[in-house]
């Protein structure tokens, strides 16, 4: 008789395994009295959407060096938060990371509140982050279900639906296992459980917690879950980046509108970004500019956009953005598209 998969499996499997992360009280220190903070659990969490934790590990430890608590983040200058989170994408999160920093900080005294309501009232939590404060910051039994835990849960029962379709089953599956104590670090456990041994290609089955208790992998189909809906193709847009430096050699840049795509990021000057560009509108200075010999290639969430570059050395008036000075120019405060625009122009500059 197959057996039934148990949270106390799960949790004394993380009590041995459980991964090291900047953010995280290690179950032993849990089980001492330590608590998490909440901010650096808000943090991480924000960070982490749609991002792997190796990519966010470095970002988090320089944030929390510059800002170490919710009051001095919200005390911030937008542009240096935005600088420090250049290369992290999905720069909305940026924009509502601030707004949040601050509301927090203004309207309740720089503490988080600890119901799932209270926190979903605030800029940038949905949800999931919400689900993941609650529990990981305050121990309540709230179900997280992100994309590892969705895989986890399609093979333990072996829920052939595809995905997005099957989200409310997978949710249903997943609050039957969430349990009342030690609701943190259960939800660490299932996130740990899908990105260390229950991955997406390979699993290791061998020496999973729930190896007995898995539908998929009595089946033999624990591999090719979650099925998923087919994705419509990426379209592809177009535009131009213009890099323009004067005789003093500063940099004219502009800081993107609020709204949109990499909104308040800063950037450099480029045409509107299309499937199918109308003719270009006049460049920033009315300068020699000099076709660079290589585009720049770059795929955001919903499209993939191909850059020309257009170099120039000139004095005049720019009619949009401002120069920066080259010992005020930071290559790493871009975002990736706006950095391997300069990589490509920089070499330009370097011939002449």
């Amino acid at each position: 008789m197959r057996e039934q998969a148990s949270s106390d499996d799960l949790l004394a499997w993380y009590d041995r395994h459980a991964r090291q992360m900047p953010w995280r009280v290690s179950p032993q220190d849990r089980a001492a009295g330590v608590r998490p903070d909440p901010y650096r659990i808000w943090l991480s969490e924000v960070m982490l959407q749609q991002t792997t934790v190796a990519a966010v590990k470095d970002y988090f430890l320089k944030f929390t060096s510059l800002w170490p608590t919710v009051k001095a983040l919200a005390a911030a200058e937008d542009a240096d938060v935005m600088a420090a989170w250049a290369g992290l994408g999905y720069y909305a999160r940026a924009r509502n990371l601030l707004k949040c920093a601050r509301t927090v900080s203004d309207d309740f005294h720089g503490q988080f509140p600890q119901d799932r309501s209270g926190l979903e009232a605030l800029p940038g939590i949905g949800p999931y982050t919400s689900a993941a404060i609650s529990s990981i910051a305050y121990d309540l039994p709230e179900t997280v279900l992100d994309g590892n835990v969705e895989r986890v849960m399609a093979r333990l029962h072996a829920v052939e639906t595809p995905l997005p379709t099957s989200k409310p089953l997978l949710m249903e599956h997943a609050k039957a296992l969430t349990p009342q104590k030690r609701a943190g670090d259960y939800a660490q456990a299932v996130m740990d459980l899908g990105a260390t041994i229950c991955t997406p290609k390979k699993p290791a089955c061998g020496i999973c917690p729930w190896v007995s208790a898995c539908v998929g992998r009595e089946t033999g189909i624990a591999p090719e879950l979650p099925r998923k809906l087919p994705k419509k193709p990426k379209p592809t847009r177009r535009g131009t980046a213009y890099v323009l430096r004067n005789s003093a050699g500063d940099w004219l840049l502009e800081t993107r509108p609020e709204s949109g795509l990499l909104g308040g990021m800063l950037a450099w000057p480029c045409t509107e970004w299309a499937e199918d560009p109308t003719p270009a509108p006049a460049p920033p200075a009315h300068s020699d500019w000099q076709t660079a010999e290589m585009e720049v290639r770059h795929t955001f969430t919903h499209f993939h956009l191909i850059l020309d570059v257009m170099t120039a050395f000139d004095d005049s008036e720019p009619n949009k953005g401002s120069f920066v000075p080259h010992s005020q120019f930071k290559p790493s405060d871009l975002p990736t598209v706006m950095r391997k625009v300069y990589d490509v122009a920089k070499h330009r500059f370097e011939m002449n």
